[in-house]
C-alpha cells in the first residue's frame, strides 16, 4: 500500500530540537528526511519557556554546574555523561548566537563573553540560565529550523507519522533481527503508507507528557519513540523517573499552561490558601528547591487543606520587571483575568518531562545497530532520577551533536538495503472502521488511570492496580490495531499504552524512593540495593552497557 520510498542516508524521526540538530550536523555528511508528524515546528521545544543551563558567567565553573546537576539526580547520574554535557555546552550555545538565535542580554554581565542575562532556576546554585525571555524553546526551534530549511539534502516529511522501525525481523537477507533500516511511515493527509529506507536512524521524537491526564506537553508528546524503540528489541531505562512540574496554570481554560520556574528564579513565592510561605518547611532552598521536592509539597499542602491548587506570588516584585521578563506568562494569564502583578497565580503539579528512554551510550547509540536516540526520547544518563531545571534544552543539543558526528563515521559500514529489498506494509486484512470513540475513550482511560495510580506520590497497591488496568486496555488496542487501518490516533494509543506499561513496571521494580519516585511503602532511599538503573527489554538479554547503566 503506498509509494516506494528512496532511501537516505540519515532518517530522523522528530522536529524538535533534538531531532532539527541532528539532521543539521547530519546533513554535512549525507542525504537526511525528517519525519514530523505535524508541521516541522510542532514540538516540545516550542513550549520550554524557562532556558538552557550553561557554564558562561565569571561566577560559575564546570564543576559547579556538575555538582548541583548530580545533586539533582539523587545519585543516579551517569557522571561521565554529565561532564560531557557540561564541558560541550558552551560551544553549542556558540553555535546557536552563530545560526542568529536572539538570547536576552544584559550589559552589565560580568566574565560572559557574549553579555547574555543569565537567569536562575531551582537547584541550580549561580545564575546559568541563557534565555530569550519566556520564549526560549521558540526562539531555539525557528533559529534551527530556518537553518535546517536552507539545507538543500534535507527532505521534511510533515503530516508524516513512523509507524514501526524497519529492522532485521523485516527484511529475510539479513541475520541480525536487531539491525536498523529506516522506519514506516504513514502519510496522514493522503492515507498511504511506505517504508523509508535509510542506513542510520535517529528517534527523536520526544516525551511522553500525554501519558497522564494533566500535563504541560501538546498533544503530540504521546511517547513514540520510546515504544517504537522497545517494541524493535531496544531496552528502555528508569521509565519510572517522570518529572511533574510543580507550577502549571490552575485555571479551567488554562489547558495546563506551564508557569515556569524561572518565576521563582526571579523572587515568586509559593503560598498555600492561608497566605503561609510554605516551601521552608520542606526544604532550605524554599520556592527555589528542586522540583520533585516542590511537586511533593504541593501534592500534600492540597491534601492537607482538601483544595485543588496552591499559588505563586510575585506581587512584592517591580511589576515592570515582571513583565518584562515573562511577557508571555502575564499575557497569557492577563487573558484568564489574573494580573500576576496584582494577583496570587493559581497553579497545580502536571507531568512534564520523562527522565528515562531509550538507553543509549556517551554518542546516542542505541543496543540496535544504526538506531540513535536523543533528547527527550532518550536516557543518557545526564537526568538520573531527577532532571536539574533547564538541563534539557543543554542535552538535547549536546548528544544531538554528539549522535550525528558518530553516525557520520558509520556510514560507509552500514548494510547497503535496496528500497525493493525492504517489503511494503502489509494491511491486508484490515478495514475502516467506526469504532473511533473507543479510541478516545480508552486514552481517557489510560491518561486517568496513570494520573490518579502512578503519579507523584505512589505505593504497590495503586501501581499493581494501574498495571492491571493497562494490561487490559493493552490487549483490547492491540486486537483494534490488528484489524484497522491505521491512523494516526490509532498510532498514538498504541504507544501511549505501551509507554505507560513500561513506567509502570519500572516503577514497581524500584522498591525504594528516590527522586521522582516517591512510594509510601519505601520512603527512604536504598542505596545499597537500587543505587542503579532499571533497565527493561523486550529480549533476553541486551549487550549495551554504560558507566552506571552497566547495573540492572
Amino acid at each position: 500500500m503506498g509509494n516506494k520510498s528512496k532511501t537516505y542516508d540519515f532518517l530522523v524521526i522528530g522536529s524538535g530540537i533534538a531531532g532539527v540538530s541532528f539532521a543539521i550536523s547530519a546533513a554535512q555528511h549525507g542525504s537526511v528526511a525528517m519525519i514530523t508528524k505535524k508541521r516541522d515546528s510542532d514540538a516540545n521545544t516550542n513550549y520550554a519557556q524557562g532556558g538552557v543551563a550553561c557554564v558562561l558567567g565569571g561566577d560559575d565553573s564546570f564543576e559547579s554546574h556538575i555538582a548541583d546537576t548530580l545533586t539533582a539526580g539523587a545519585g543516579l547520574c551517569d557522571e561521565g555523561a554529565v561532564r560531557i554535557l557540561v564541558e560541550e555546552g558552551p560551544a553549542r550555545i556558540r553555535e546557536l548566537l552563530d545560526y542568529g538565535a536572539r538570547f536576552s542580554t544584559d550589559s552589565a554581565a560580568v566574565g560572559n563573553p557574549y553579555s547574555l542575562h543569565l537567569g536562575r532556576e531551582g537547584g541550580h546554585s549561580v545564575n546559568r540560565i541563557v534565555h530569550a525571555k519566556d520564549f526560549t524553546g521558540r526562539e531555539l526551534e525557528a533559529t534551527l529550523l530556518k537553518k535546517l530549511r536552507g539545507l538543500s539534502n534535507v527532505a521534511i516529511l510533515e503530516n508524516h507519522c513512523a509507524i514501526e522501525l524497519i529492522t532485521g525481523h523485516h527484511i529475510k537477507s539479513v541475520p541480525n533481527q536487531y539491525e536498523c533500516f529506516g522506519a514506516y511511515a504513514l502519510d496522514s493527509v493522503r492515507k498511504k503508507i511506505f517504508p523509508v529506507g535509510a542506513k542510520v536512524t535517529c528517534l527523536a521524537s520526544g516525551g511522553a507528557g500525554r501519558v497522564y491526564l494533566h500535563s504541560t506537553n501538546p498533544a503530540i508528546a504521546t511517547g513514540d519513540g520510546v515504544a517504537m524503540a522497545y517494541r524493535a528489541g531496544a531496552s528502555t531505562a528508569n521509565m519510572e523517573f517522570i518529572q511533574f512540574h510543580p507550577t502549571t496554570l490552575f485555571h479551567e481554560k488554562g489547558e495546563s499552561f506551564l508557569i515556569s520556574e524561572a518565576l521563582r528564579g526571579h523572587g515568586a513565592v509559593l503560598r498555600n490558601a492561608a497566605g503561609e510561605d510554605f516551601m521552608p518547611r520542606y526544604h532550605p532552598q524554599g520556592s527555589l528547591a528542586p522540583r520533585d521536592i516542590v511537586a511533593r509539597a504541593i501534592d500534600n499542602e492540597m491534601k492537607v487543606s482538601g483544595l485543588p491548587c496552591v499559588y505563586l506570588d510575585i506581587r512584592h516584585k517591580d511589576a515592570r520587571a515582571t513583565i518584562e521578563h515573562f511577557p508571555q506568562i502575564y499575557n497569557k494569564c492577563l487573558s484568564f483575568g489574573i494580573d500576576i502583578t496584582k494577583d496570587l497565580i493559581p497553579v497545580v503539579p502536571a507531568a512534564h518531562y520523562m527522565c528515562g528512554g531509550v538507553l543509549v551510550d556517551y554518542n546516542g547509540n542505541t543496543d540496535i545497530t544504526n538506531l540513535y536516540a536523543c533528547g527527550e526520547t532518550a536516557c543518557t544518563g545526564v537526568h538520573g532520577a531527577n532532571r536539574l531545571a533547564s538541563n534539557s534544552l543543554l542535552e538535547a543539543l549536546v548528544f544531538s551533536y554528539r549522535a550525528a558526528a558518530d553516525a557520520a563515521t558509520r556510514l560507509s559500514k552500514c548494510r547497503v538495503i535496496k528500497s525493493d529489498d525492504i517489503p511494503e506494509w502489509d494491511d491486508k486484512g484490515t478495514v475502516d472502521v467506526e469504532e473511533w470513540i473507543l479510541l478516545s475513550h480508552n486514552m481517557q482511560e489510560i491518561q486517568s488511570v496513570m494520573w490518579d495510580y502512578v503519579g507523584i506520590v505512589r505505593s504497590g497497591l495503586r501501581l499493581n492496580r494501574a498495571l492491571r488496568r493497562i494490561n487490559l486496555l493493552e490487549r483490547e488496542i492491540e486486537d483494534f490495531y490488528k484489524r484497522a487501518k491505521i491512523s494516526p490516533q490509532l498510532l498514538e494509543l498504541r504507544n501511549v499504552v505501551t509507554t505507560a506499561k513500561l513506567i509502570i513496571s519500572s516503577a514497581l521494580k524500584r522498591k525504594e524512593s528516590r527522586g521522582l519516585h516517591y512510594t509510601t511503602d519505601y520512603p527512604k532511599q536504598n542505596d545499597k540495593s537500587f543505587r542503579k538503573n532499571t533497565v527493561i527489554s523486550n529480549r533476553r538479554k541486551s549487550p549495551y552497557t554504560t558507566g552506571l547503566m552497566r547495573c540492572e
